[in-house]
């Protein structure tokens, strides 16, 4: 009699299921993009900066007389012209020296437009109506690398009369719109590079390790070894030399879950606490007394009594009122729990943020705290 058969298909099928409902996968609110988590070393912008002359203010340019650079700077773009003004007298106020900024994107080519922006140096009131006269922008290096000239732009605007002033945003500040254009190129030849740097943007020892091994799952093999907290090493498979463009788009989109230190990111100034997901307290208890000082002036007048040679004068009256604000108990905060409860639990005991801030401090030098403390 032949024995029966039994198939393993069935019970393996079920027990995966039943492994895929005990070990869910990780939501994927909590993965990103590796393009948002790292960027492309030697992929930046470059910060330009030149010093020029607006022109065609009406009557709101520098003073010749209190701003020499301003003065010097007209007498040598003229003499360039051709025009001699050595020794005459000047008092022109429809020019303005100024700064102009512009950053320059990477792999930007010969005849490309990008944008700059404006700022007076000098006691200009305004720069609205302003032409900027053609304009040398340098890199670090010193070499010229884009040329700038345009009208100015300004969001601002300032009116004033004889005994009224009013000003609307910075009108001494100025942009223009594709007002640059680049003549000379970075020198950054992507395609001959045998390796390939990523930079976290938020370095940390484990999501650069997450990183580094989700590139080798997706390559098959060892390329990628982080380095540093912040920098992780691809070295180049042979299919991707010379075609770099490819491995970058695939190598970006790639999907890993970030980890960050515990922190608390306290601005004293603003009172604005943020809090990591992670941020965890032990056991603690915690007393909040609000002490207000109510200091009231009501001056009176006190006149003297009648057919008398007293004087009338003002006696100064202060109310003095205290508040220790006896109701507040002490609240406990359990040990371990999780960045929700921890908030409801601070919000229980009715404090404002700038309070909050200190009772974060003092749980932290209690060494309940299990995050770093930074301030702004």
């Amino acid at each position: 009699m032949p024995l029966p058969r039994f198939s393993l298909a069935r019970p393996l099928i079920a027990m995966l299921a039943c492994l895929a409902v005990l070990v869910p996968p990780a939501p994927a609110s909590a993965l990103s993009r590796v393009k948002d988590l790292a960027a492309v070393e030697g992929v930046r912008t470059n910060q330009l900066v030149g010093y020029g002359i607006v022109v065609g203010l009406n009557g709101t340019g520098d003073t010749l007389n209190n701003i020499p650079f301003t003065k010097q700077s007209l007498q040598a773009m003229l003499e360039r012209l051709g025009i001699n003004t050595r020794g005459a007298t000047m008092r022109t106020q429809n020019l303005a020296a100024v700064m102009v900024t512009a950053n320059l994107p990477p792999f930007a080519t010969q005849g490309t437009h990008i944008d700059v922006t404006v700022s007076s140096l000098g006691d200009a009131k305004s720069l609205q109506g302003g032409t900027l006269v053609a304009t040398s922008l340098l890199g670090a290096d010193g070499e010229i690398y884009a040329l700038a000239q345009g009208s100015v732009a300004i969001a601002g605007f300032a009116a004033e009369g004889e005994a009224a002033k009013i000003t609307r945003g910075v009108p001494t500040n100025g942009r223009i719109s594709n007002g640059a254009l680049v003549e000379r190129e970075m020198a950054f030849k992507l395609n001959e590079a045998r390796s390939l740097r990523l930079s976290l943007r938020n370095p940390d020892f484990t999501t650069a390790k997450r990183i580094a091994s989700a590139i080798n799952d997706f390559m098959g093999a060892d390329t990628a070894e982080p380095t540093d907290p912040a920098t992780i090493t691809l070295q180049i498979p042979a299919k991707y030399r010379g075609n770099m463009i490819r491995l970058i788009t695939e190598v970006e989109q790639l999907k890993v879950e970030p980890d960050q230190t515990a922190r608390v990111v306290v601005d004293e100034r603003s009172g604005i606490i943020v809090m990591g997901r992670d941020v965890r307290v032990s056991t603690v208890a915690i007393a909040q007394g609000n002490l207000t000082v109510t200091i009231t002036e009501q001056p009176m007048v006190s006149q003297p009594a009648p057919l008398s040679n007293g004087q009338t004068a003002i006696v100064p009256r202060t109310g003095v009122k205290v508040d220790t604000g006896d109701g507040n108990k002490l609240a406990l905060v359990k040990e371990g729990v999780s960045l929700r409860e921890l908030v409801d639990g601070l919000n229980a005991l009715g404090v404002g943020p700038r309070d909050l801030i200190s009772i974060l401090q003092a749980i932290k030098t209690a060494g309940a705290l299990q995050a770093d403390i930074e301030l702004m």
